[in-house]
């Protein structure tokens, strides 16, 4: 392969630049491209090139035309520009070492040419950022379809790899979305800005939800009720009140939860066409509400409303693609959980186990997830070696995403096997624990 086209890192300088770091945070690859050509002597026609990319489309990006918002397309620019992962909201590439970047330190500056240096004309980004306030950005559905289709991506890595590293870049698209909300446009089109706007909200709170930081949770569920009010998008205004919901019950706050799940309900009754998917996915979280409250039989009511509901679904029906996720696997290991949060532990072991056996292997989060629960039902049992075994194959699970959550509840696991530390699969279990997953300060366990 010639020397021109093979991947290098790019000059330290330049990644430690914070006009770059921002550039790629928020994935302007018209700023990341102009830069890589002005201070790494990488031109569009190598950039097309090293990313797989044509020429013309690079340079409709560098012009302003194109927008590149497609994770493959993101990741062929990480690999082929040597961009580490994490600046562009990716998990860790394959070919980022911990010595590269020392290394590119070492190296004498690459300083181009002057004739290429006098060639580089383009503006710069204060420039750039002159002539956007002139220019009316020009949207279609089709643009439109590209974000949904970016936000399923980035749900879809979410469930992977946990949210921690796509914030940046899902927080940098929902401020684009919010600006472009300042321009005049035709009612659909303007509409799905706002739905596209709310989801991005709503999935910026998930990650911080995930990883336990409620107070900024709250924030981002907050704006994204409010985008979707702007439309009166009734039946998305009830999914955020459910995230916010279950999130109470994190808190140990059963009331709010029950408050909030109550007016999910109310949201989505007074909609007009919601369907019984999203009916039965409210009665779930209503029975988890319900069930942290400890009240066995208005929990009872709420699962077998949500089974009720599940049964009325049809192939036509309009499903929201939010709540498309929430399928017969998840009813059954939802409804295993709502019995083990009621403490009825014989009940929901065979459908948390019957679900976990069938559950997605990509979905690392919801198998830690679903482990957690299977070894807790199994430890109300008094099943110890069970429990220690389902719990170590939680930490498999929990150890390849980042989820705050997930680790505190094998944390609050290892807590509840308090009266058995001294029994071997107790003891191994907790080496497997200090192994995988890093100590809470201040606190003398994992």
């Amino acid at each position: 392969m010639p020397d021109a086209d093979r991947p290098q890192e790019l000059p330290a300088r330049l990644l430690t630049d914070p006009e770059m770091i921002n550039a790629c945070r928020v994935r302007d690859f018209a700023r990341v491209f102009r830069l890589v050509k002005t201070r790494a002597g990488i031109y569009p026609s190598m950039i097309a090139r090293r990313c797989d990319l044509t020429p013309s489309r690079v340079g409709e990006v560098i012009a302003g035309r194109r927008q590149l918002l497609h994770m493959d397309v993101i990741e062929r620019i990480s690999d082929g520009l040597r961009i580490p992962g994490g600046m562009l909201g990716l998990a860790r590439r394959p070919w980022e070492t911990p010595q590269a970047l020392a290394v590119r330190e070492r190296e004498a500056p690459q300083v181009p040419e002057p004739e290429e240096r006098s060639a580089a004309s383009l503006p710069g980004p204060d420039v750039d950022s002159i002539l956007a306030l002139a220019t009316r950005t020009t949207l279609s559905p089709a643009t439109l379809e590209a974000f949904r289709s970016s936000i399923e991506d980035y749900w879809r890595r979410d469930d992977q790899h946990g949210g921690e590293a796509l914030r940046p870049a899902v927080v940098g698209q929902l401020r684009y979305v919010v600006g472009l909300l300042k321009e005049s446009r035709p009612p659909s089109i303007q509409n799905g800005l706002y739905g596209i706007a709310a989801e991005l909200a709503r999935l910026t709170g998930w990650t911080y939800f995930d990883a336990r930081q409620y107070n900024q949770a709250r924030a981002y569920f907050t704006e994204a009720l409010q985008l979707a009010k702007e439309i009166d998008d009734r039946q998305f205004m009830a999914n955020v009140l459910a995230c916010m919901s279950l999130q109470a019950t994190y808190q140990d706050k059963p009331a709010d939860s029950l408050a909030l799940v109550t007016a999910a309900q109310d949201q989505a009754r007074s909609a007009f066409g919601t369907t019984p998917r999203v009916l039965s996915m409210l009665s779930m979280r209503e029975a988890f509400a319900h069930a942290t409250l400890g009240s066995q039989t208005a929990t009872h009511r709420a699962i077998g409303e949500a089974h009720r509901q599940f049964e009325q679904i049809q192939e036509s029906d309009p499903d929201p693609s939010w709540v498309t996720y929430f399928d017969e696997l998840k009813l059954i290991v939802d409804t295993g959980i709502a019995h083990g949060r009621l403490g009825e532990a014989a009940t929901a072991e065979p459908l948390i186990a019957d679900a976990l056996r069938r559950e997605a292997r990509t979905n690392q989060r919801g198998r830690a997830f679903h482990a957690f629960w299977l070894a807790r039902t199994q430890l109300d049992q008094g099943k110890l070696d069970q429990a220690c075994g389902t719990a170590t194959q939680a930490l498999e699970s929990a150890s390849a995403v980042a989820s705050e959550r997930v680790s505190g509840h094998l944390r609050e696991f290892y807590d509840q096997l308090a009266p058995h530390r001294q029994e071997p699969v107790a003891l191994a279990f907790e080496a497997r624990l200090r192994a995988t997953l890093p100590p809470v300060s201040g606190s003398l366990h994992p």
